[in-house]
């Protein structure tokens, strides 16, 4: 029976070093690899059996980026998906629709027996995932997107110099992320009507509070808009192609329309503060 070729992902070495021990012990052949970019050329260019990839690299989702590019091009894989975090498991639902199984690092070589056994013993490949609207996918993977979004926000100079915390600076994205999907499921014009959205104003005016100017409301906006972009390649396997350009205008219309809320709502805000302190 031949020795089954891991894939092994993580951007730690020194966790790559222990398991690839830990796995040559059982007479596997290990191949590393330490980011994304070097895991998805060793994809395209040798045959595995086995994927075990960090879900955090350092980017939250990024082990969903590889799963996702391995069941593309060697569908036969086994995907396992390991988390330093144990709570990961309250998402395994989420998890699954990627990944064959998830494991709580550290863990043993002794745990992945039963799994390598299964390969061994003819494992067929999960059956391929049903297709799933934007706004599913956008639902389920709400979590990764804002992690994304802050930290590209925290790596952002003048926003970084904002002295906020994670919460105050994600407080309204939950609220405006729903307000994106409840108009890709029901209102499926291009252009959107002129209505208020509560969310948008009120995130104007704390963001005048927080100290923020236009510009770097713009510029969120336009990171947003980004990380939720790569949220729908990251699942380009299970999404549902037939509507991914209308949702996508869908999307890129709502959140500019949020934008101008926002931004009037700041603007007002930062006129009342002018003309409160003129009268002074």
């Amino acid at each position: 029976m031949k020795c089954l070729r891991i894939l092994l992902v993580d951007d730690d070495e020194d966790d790559i070093l222990l398991t690839r021990k830990s796995l040559e012990s059982k007479n596997c052949e290990v191949v590393s690899a330490t980011s994304v970019t070097e895991a998805l050329k060793q994809i395209a260019s040798q045959p595995f059996d086995v994927l075990i990839t960090d879900l955090h690299m350092p980017e939250a989702g990024d082990g969903f980026a590889v799963v996702t590019a391995m069941r593309h091009f060697q569908p036969q894989v086994l995907n396992l998906v390991c988390s330093s975090y144990p709570d990961v498991q309250e998402s395994m639902a989420a998890i699954l629709l990627q990944a064959d199984e998830v494991m709580v690092k550290p863990f043993a070589a002794d745990q992945l027996s039963a799994l390598f056994d299964k390969r061994k013993l003819g494992f067929k490949p999960s059956p391929p995932r049903p297709k799933e609207s934007v706004a599913s996918i956008l639902d389920r993977d709400i979590a990764v997107t804002i992690e994304r979004w802050l930290s590209r926000v925290e790596e952002i100079t003048e926003l970084a110099a904002l002295s906020l915390t994670a919460k105050e600076r994600t407080k309204y994205l939950p609220a405006m992320m729903a307000s994106i999907t409840a108009r890709l499921r029901a209102d499926r014009a291009i252009e959107v009507k002129d209505c208020i959205t509560p969310t948008a104003v009120a995130h104007g005016e704390i963001r005048y509070r927080q100290g923020y100017t236009a510009p770097l409301i713009v510029q969120e906006s336009r990171t947003l808009q980004v990380c939720i972009f790569e949220t729908i390649e990251r699942n380009l396997s299970t999404v549902d192609f037939t509507k991914v350009l209308p949702d996508i205008m869908i999307i890129a219309d709502e959140v500019d329309w949020q934008l101008k809320q926002a931004i009037d709502s700041f603007l007002t805000m930062q006129r009342g503060g002018a003309a409160l302190a003129s009268s002074a």
